[in-house]
């Protein structure tokens, strides 16, 4: 017997998203949309009647803006939301804010060409909205947020040397809130952090500003040959790929435009890949949750070099794709759920 299928309530305030957006997700067999919404108040109605597993939430509405409607969401009947956002420094913002609430995943809006562009995103926006099915969101707590609050206060600001362990980071869905979770419990001479993040050009900056704020060790986009150094980390640019190289004692950031892997780039494979080749067993390497495979033959790599692996648990992760495939392949040394991960893996790289 087939399985019912993923039941969505679509909300934006544009009569032709709402149409676009219905039809293309009604292409998919295991999707039915039962409904949409032009504002908060009409979805809130609609929930109630509908019972939808899914909504797919647009930030700018009319009467309660996206964040105040997913914030009182979240409060009183916490259910998967997937945003779909605009590829703006304002959407980049507020998408991360909303993650931050809770919310599943994002799918960017088209800037121009809004039917084309969504046409591309289409498979994309179904594989997300049926993962969000099976999830249970979790909202990070206001106390874990004041904790990061004071962390990135008391930050002692100095340059210092050059890294010579490092921890490389490599997650997709819910990753956002999983390395924010990881880099705020680490201390300000925590060793040279590299992240590789699915995400899109415009978010990638807005998520390291918003982890530098939270975090005692200094976040940052990575810039092309900038040294990698003690109590930093870097996130890979949205639409580049991250690797390290490695010159004499020191290593550097390299950023690429070299064709996606795994679909992707920024690819965790291809960070992963060069922190074995370059960093060797002077490298943690650590998988969160995201979906699909990328990563996992990477990790392999790193532990077949001699580096220290974890994957986050199932139980934490909001997708368990990747960290669930290293763990298959059998490229996890380790599996932690995420709020022991940080300290573990400080510990490895101080060979503890």
């Amino acid at each position: 017997m087939d399985a019912r299928p993923v039941k969505v309530l679509v909300i934006d305030d544009s009569a032709l998203m709402r149409k676009l957006l219905r039809a293309l997700l009604e292409r998919d067999g295991g999707i039915e949309v039962v409904g949409t919404a032009q504002d908060p108040f009409d979805a809130r109605e609609k929930i109630k009647q509908l019972c939808p597993d899914v909504l797919t939430l647009d930030i700018e509405m009319p009467k309660m803006d996206g964040l105040t409607f997913l914030r009182n969401l979240m409060r009183l009947r916490p259910m998967p939301v997937v945003m779909v956002s605009s590829l703006t420094q304002r959407g980049a913002d507020a998408t991360l804010a909303a993650l931050q609430l809770g919310a599943f995943d994002f799918v960017p809006k088209p800037k121009i060409d809004i039917q084309e562009g969504l046409e591309e995103l289409a498979a994309v926006l179904a594989e997300k909205v049926k993962a969000a099915s099976t999830w249970r969101p979790a909202v990070r707590s206001e106390e874990s947020l004041a904790r990061a609050g004071a962390a990135r206060a008391a930050r002692t600001i100095t340059e210092l040397g050059t890294t010579d362990r490092l921890i490389a980071i490599g997650s997709s869905t819910g990753g956002t809130e999983a390395v924010a979770q990881i880099l705020a419990a680490l201390p300000p001479d925590a060793p040279g952090v590299v992240i590789a993040q699915h995400i899109p050009e415009v978010f990638s900056q807005r998520w390291a500003e918003r982890m530098d704020s939270e975090s005692a060790i200094a976040v940052a986009e990575a810039k092309d040959g900038a040294p990698i150094l003690i109590g930093h980390a870097y996130v890979a640019p949205g639409g580049r790929h991250l690797r390290v190289e490695r010159s004499g004692a020191k290593y550097f950031c390299r950023i690429g435009l070299d064709p996606p892997v795994n679909r992707h780039r920024p690819s965790v494979d291809v960070l992963f890949r060069s922190v074995a080749a370059e960093v060797g067993h002077n490298a943690v390497g650590l998988i969160l949750t995201g979906m699909g495979s990328d990563g996992a033959d990477g990790l392999g790599e790193m532990l077949r070099r001699g580096s220290p692996t974890i994957a986050q648990d199932r139980a934490t992760s909001v997708v368990w794709g990747m960290p669930g495939e290293a763990i298959k392949r059998g490229n996890a040394a380790e599996v932690l759920p995420l709020d022991q991960i940080a300290s573990r893996a400080l510990a490895l790289a101080r060979g503890h």
